[in-house]
C-alpha cells in the first residue's frame, strides 16, 4: 500500500524535517509523543506514542540521507509492519514523498487474512497514510505542528472519545 503526495519545497528540506529526532510530534496527527532511543541512521529506534493509547516500536534498517528509509513498526511481542518512506526530487522547489506500507499478517486463514486487508486494512491504511503525507506537508510548508487530528479522525490511532 503506497501513498504519495507532492510537497512545495525542496528535497533538503523535506529531508531535514522527516530525518529529524523525534520529527514525528511535529508532523503526525495521531502521535502524542516520540521519543528516540537512538538516532538516526541503520540501527535508530525510537518509539510512536499514539493518542489512541498504543505505543509501536520502530527499528530503521536501510538509511540513504537525502532519499530516504525503511524500518520496522510494531507493538512489543508483536508481528511488525514494514514501511518505506522516500524522497523524490521534482525540481529544485518540490519533492515527491512516498511512504509505503507492507502490513503485518492480521489472520493465519489465508482467505480470511485477504478479505480482511482488501475490505478492511487497505481502506483505513491509506486514510491513515494520506494524513501522516499531509502532516508532513503542512509541517515543512508552514512550520507549524499539526494538531490532533488535524486531517480527519482514525478509529485505530485518534485519541478514544467518550459520549455519554
Amino acid at each position: 500500500m503506497r501513498i504519495s503526495t507532492i510537497i512545495d519545497a525542496s528535497l533538503d528540506r523535506v529531508w531535514a524535517v522527516i530525518s529529524t529526532a523525534g520529527n514525528l510530534e511535529n508532523v503526525h496527527p495521531f502521535c502524542s509523543s516520540n521519543p528516540v532511543a537512538v538516532w538516526p541512521g541503520v540501527g535508530a529506534h525510537d518509539e510512536v506514542h499514539y493518542r489512541s493509547g498504543w505505543v509501536y516500536h520502530r527499528h530503521f534498517t536501510h538509511w540513504t540521507d537525502r532519499t530516504g528509509y525503511e524500518l520496522d513498526i510494531g507493538a512489543i511481542g508483536e508481528e511488525t509492519s514494514h514501511v518505506s518512506w522516500r524522497l523524490h526530487p521534482l525540481d529544485g522547489e518540490h519533492t515527491r514523498l512516498t511512504i509505503e506500507v507492507w502490513p503485518r499478517p492480521v489472520s493465519r486463514i489465508p482467505g480470511l487474512h485477504q478479505f480482511l486487508r482488501i475490505i478492511i486494512v487497505g481502506p483505513l491504511m491509506r486514510r491513515y497514510l494520506k494524513a501522516v503525507t499531509a502532516g508532513v506537508n503542512w509541517y515543512v510548508t508552514s512550520g507549524e505542528p499539526v494538531k490532533e487530528d488535524q486531517f480527519g479522525s482514525h478509529i485505530w490511532f485518534s485519541a478514544k472519545k467518550r459520549y455519554r
